[in-house]
Order: structure tokens, then C-alpha cells, then sequence
């Protein structure tokens, strides 16, 4: 139900956005996943930390200047998103629109891939895109 919830939600802020033009981040802004490191080797569940610099939290459908949210790309390539639409909300890419600064994940053993990507109030992407370096874990 949450799920269902979340996905309304977003198409209901995607159809608001759709004349919107997206919003440049502001000067020196920086995303970064705080942990677990590149190259960590992890037991689950893995909490994962997100990290602003230059900008500020606000949750989605809050519109105040130079802040936005958090997204995850789990196991997926920023390539595959579409950054001049609307983020969608799927088992690969989480939406923290809440105001969230870290989660915890259940990860099958393996190497794992995330990347952050921070958001206006309308779950677009910034102009441009404002995201972090991908990093790579191994869970045992």
C-alpha cells in the first residue's frame, strides 16, 4: 500500500512539473554517500549515509530555495535515468522524500553498485544534474 502511495504521489508531482523547467543547483553544491566508502566490504543490512554540501534538506512538495532530497540508484547506471523528467519510484531507484539521510538496505550477497542523486521539491533532477560519484560494496 505504502508502495502504491509513493507512486501516485510521484505521478501526481510529475504531472505538476511537466511545465516546469528544471532548477539550476546552487554554486559548489556537492553529493556524497558519507558510507559505507567505496569499496567497502559489508555484512547486512547495510546502512547507507547520504551527504549535502552548499544545499538543504526539504521534503518533497516543500519548495523553498537551493533544496531538494535525496534518491538512490541501487544497482543501477545513472545513464538509465531519465534526468529531464521526473525520478520514478522502483526497487532500483529509492526516493528519500521525506527529508531522510540515510536507510537501510537489504542487500543479497554480492558486489552492489549506489549512487545518490539530489532532487528539487518536484522530483526532478537539477541542471545540472547533481549527483554523487558511484560507489561500489561487497556484502558477505
Amino acid at each position: 500500500m505504502n508502495r502504491l502511495l509513493l507512486a501516485l504521489s510521484v505521478t501526481f508531482i510529475a504531472t505538476l512539473a511537466a511545465a516546469q523547467e528544471r532548477i539550476a543547483p546552487a554554486a559548489n553544491a556537492e553529493v556524497y554517500i558519507v558510507a559505507p566508502i567505496n569499496g567497502a566490504k559489508v555484512h547486512g543490512p547495510v546502512t547507507v549515509r547520504f551527504g549535502l554540501k552548499g544545499m538543504g534538506i526539504a521534503p518533497a512538495g516543500v519548495k523553498f530555495d537551493n533544496t531538494g532530497h535525496h534518491h538512490l540508484l541501487v544497482d543501477t547506471d545513472l545513464s538509465e535515468v531519465k534526468l529531464d523528467a521526473p525520478m520514478p519510484a522502483t526497487d532500483k531507484i529509492l526516493h528519500f522524500g521525506k527529508g531522510q539521510t540515510e536507510t537501510t538496505l537489504t542487500l543479497a550477497p554480492g558486489k552492489h553498485t549506489l549512487q545518490l542523486v539530489f532532487a528539487d521539491y518536484l522530483h526532478d533532477s537539477f541542471d545540472p544534474p547533481l549527483h554523487s560519484q558511484k560507489i561500489i560494496v561487497t556484502v558477505e
